[in-house]
Formats: C-alpha cells, sequence, structure tokens
C-alpha cells in the first residue's frame, strides 16, 4: 500500500513537472502561430521579400544538409564502427560547433572563408566567393549544424548488429554492398532524424549567417532587420510565416519516416 501510494506520488509529481515544461515550450509556439491575422498572413505571402528571403533560407538550408549528407555517412559510420587514435578528440571537435557562440562562428568561419582567410583565397581564385553569397550562408548553416546529423547517423549504425554486416561479408558481400544494402537501410531512421534536426537548425541560423553572409537575406536574419528597423508589428508576419512552414514540413517528414 505504501509503495503504491509513493508511486502514486512520484507519477503526480513528474506529470506535474512535465506539464510546466511543455506549457513553456508549447505556448510561444502557438502564440507566434496565430498572433498574426489571416490577411496579414496572406499579404507578406504577396511580398516579394519576404517570399524570397523564405525560399532562400528553405533552400540552402536543403543544400547545407545533402551536402553533410554525402561529406558526413562515412564520418559517422568509421565513428560509430572503429577504435583509432585521437578518435574521442576529433568526436568532441565535431560537438564543439554546437558550443560556440554563433556570433563568435561566423567571425571563425570569416577568419578562414574570407577573401584573405586561408580558404576563402584558394576558392576565390577558382570564382567561389563565400562573403556575402549563397555559398557563404551555406557554410555557416552546415559549421552550426552538422554535429546533428552526424551524431544522430552515428548512433543509427551503433545499433546495428554487428553479426548482420560479418554475416553479409562472409557470404561473399563487399564492404560496399554492406554498407549501402544492410547498414544504411538499417539506420535510415536515424539519418533521416538527423538530417531533419540539421535543416531544422540550419532554418533558424542567425548568428554565423549574418556575420558571414548578411546579403542576401536569409528569413531569420529579415526578421531581425524588421524588429530592428520598424519594430514587432513588421517582424511578425514573416515570423509567423517561417514558423508555420518549419512545423508543417517536421510534421510531414515526420509522418514519413514511420
Amino acid at each position: 500500500m505504501r509503495y503504491l501510494k509513493n508511486n502514486s506520488l512520484f507519477l503526480i509529481l513528474g506529470i506535474l513537472l512535465s506539464t510546466i515544461l511543455l506549457v513553456f515550450l508549447f505556448i510561444p509556439i502557438f502564440k507566434i502561430l496565430f498572433a498574426v491575422p489571416p490577411s496579414k498572413l496572406m499579404a507578406s505571402f504577396k511580398d516579394p521579400r519576404i517570399t524570397s528571403s523564405v525560399i532562400l533560407t528553405l533552400k540552402v538550408s536543403a543544400m547545407a544538409t545533402a551536402t553533410t549528407v554525402v561529406l558526413g555517412l562515412p564520418l559517422s559510420y568509421i565513428l560509430a564502427r572503429y577504435e583509432f587514435p585521437l578518435k574521442r578528440t576529433i568526436e568532441g571537435l565535431i560537438d564543439a560547433p554546437v558550443m560556440i557562440p554563433h556570433v563568435a562562428a561566423g567571425i571563425a568561419l570569416l577568419m578562414v572563408f574570407g577573401r584573405e582567410g586561408i580558404l576563402g583565397g584558394a576558392f576565390q581564385k577558382i570564382g567561389v566567393v563565400f562573403l556575402d553569397t549563397k555559398a557563404g550562408i551555406l557554410i555557416a548553416m552546415m559549421f552550426v549544424s552538422a554535429p546533428f546529423f552526424i551524431n544522430s547517423a552515428k548512433e543509427g549504425f551503433k545499433k546495428i548488429d554487428r553479426r548482420l554486416e560479418l554475416a553479409a561479408k562472409t557470404l561473399g558481400a563487399s564492404n560496399l554492398d554492406v554498407f549501402f544494402k544492410i547498414s544504411l537501410p538499417l539506420a535510415k531512421k536515424e539519418i533521416l532524424n538527423g538530417a531533419l534536426m540539421m535543416w531544422g537548425r540550419g532554418l533558424g541560423e542567425f548568428g554565423a549567417v549574418v556575420i558571414i553572409a548578411y546579403h542576401p537575406i536569409t528569413a531569420p536574419v529579415m526578421i531581425y532587420e524588421r524588429f530592428t528597423s520598424f519594430g514587432l508589428e513588421y517582424a511578425l508576419p514573416i515570423s509567423s510565416l517561417l514558423v508555420g512552414i518549419s512545423i508543417l514540413i517536421f510534421i510531414i517528414v515526420r509522418f514519413l519516416s514511420r
């Protein structure tokens, strides 16, 4: 009887604390979604500056995610499957962009990819410029959000029973066959979730982007610009639009991933 009473108290306390956190998370989202009248929201769809900034943000964030998927999948698999010197150091470096203030991350990228930077000068010789270009937005989004994809894919590969891969190799499958036909399909949920998290994080990136590529203007930069120049009323429509689009796509992708 005493056990049941203690268990009930624990459950009630857990529900109470969880409710407080959920209210804290959900109320601002609902508030911004429904703060703008439908007429103003429709008007924002017709504003070419708003639509172009939102489309640019969606497109470049998707490009950054696709690039990281191609480059990050091998790294995630190696980290999940092999032990080697400095592995923990590499894992720490992968997580570092999450902890670095994103404005500072923008400064770091500017020092490397700016016109006088180590890589910026080399890329400029072949016609690739990062300062105030889509390429600059892409590397800023990649830098701050790639850890979400790499870590999620790594955990997906870790969950796979190695005996399945070894059995396939024993039956004559090559390493590439094992990776593409066994490892990749079995880890697809974590890979998709990681890509989704990265894409979503890229959509909201402001600090690093505003340093290296203020123009062309992404949606978060436009929100900041309108808020500082004209106030909350002018920043709300694009904020509500971006949040609504993000949530809608998240719901669709989550549904498809199941």
